[in-house]
């Protein structure tokens, strides 16, 4: 005799019924909204001018957020610009203390040929004396 696979006769297991899975609340929810059947619900409806509020809302929260990072990317622009120019302002400044000096504003006639010369002579300063009239008594 040699070994061989004997077929039991399986006693049938009674079939189970499966009982509908139910669908959560979440996947309604979205099946819902994916068919548009929830537009055409009345609890929807009344809710209708509540929900175009909320969607104005949010509108104006993305506008606000655009516009804030405009006004900021502006701000900064202008700095950098006034950066710039106060750079730029230094700068004519200090050229202009140089050429203002008597020297260099005596090289610069000389050069231009224009016939104004140094003085040689100092100033004088003039003072200008004022008679305080008396008031007069009527």
């Amino acid at each position: 005799m040699g070994n061989k696979f004997k077929e039991q006769a399986k006693a049938e297991e009674p079939k189970k019924t499966e009982n509908p899975v139910k669908e959560s609340k979440v996947v309604r929810s979205v099946a819902n909204v994916v068919s548009g059947s929830f537009l055409s619900k009345e609890t929807t409806l009344k809710n209708l001018p509540f929900i175009v509020f909320l969607s104005f809302l949010a509108i104006c929260y993305i506008a606000n957020g655009y516009y804030a990072d405009d006004q900021v990317r502006k701000v900064n622009r202008l700095t950098n610009e006034i950066k710039e120019l106060r750079t730029q302002y230094i700068v004519v400044k200090d050229s202009l203390v140089i050429k203002s000096k008597q020297t260099e504003v005596a090289k610069a006639l000389a050069l231009q040929e224009t016939g104004i010369k140094e003085s040689v002579v100092s100033p004088k300063k003039i003072l200008v004396k004022t008679v305080n009239p008396t008031p007069q008594k009527d």
